[in-house]
């Protein structure tokens, strides 16, 4: 069994690609007022929304139905893409993977087709019987789906 791997999902939004990377890039703080999926988000160190290691967040969020912690912060923001790569370890992730990042893409479908937001997870298992992160795709697929919402009522 391979030790390292990629899962990939994907969820359309009804908001504009832009407003949604948007949100996540300038408003990151504000999704545990919009989810009931995320307790709590406190900077550890640094700010909120610059790149790289001197920038963690701490998560607390329910996933499969357990309270789980978690830091996080970004490796790298790309405008014209409208991607985000985040590093998220330490907490009940670090007990589980080596790595894990996530990245989102905001992808526009085109005028009257909608926008998708494409989300990958690249990891690697502390060991073999712990499984490939889907509970943590599915979680931020539910979190996205909260935030498209809240930004069509903005």
């Amino acid at each position: 069994m391979a030790l390292a791997g990629t899962l990939e999902g994907e969820v359309e939004i009804h908001s504009p690609a832009d407003k949604f990377f948007n949100f996540l890039v300038t408003q990151l703080h504000h999704v545990q007022n919009i989810t009931d999926h995320v307790h709590e988000t406190k900077v550890h160190q640094g700010d909120w929304h610059s790149v790289g290691p001197d920038h963690v967040k701490h998560w607390t969020f329910t996933v499969d139905g357990k309270v789980e912690t978690c830091r996080e912060h970004i490796e790298e923001i790309d405008r014209e893409k409208k991607s985000i790569t985040f590093n998220n370890f330490d907490g009940h992730v670090g007990e589980k993977y080596k790595t894990l990042k996530s990245k989102l893409e905001a992808v526009e479908r085109g005028i009257n087709n909608g926008a998708v937001a494409k989300w990958t997870y690249q990891y690697e298992q502390l060991h073999e019987d712990v499984p490939p992160p889907q509970a943590y795709l599915d979680f931020v697929i539910k979190t996205t789906k909260d935030i498209d919402a809240h930004l069509l009522k903005a």
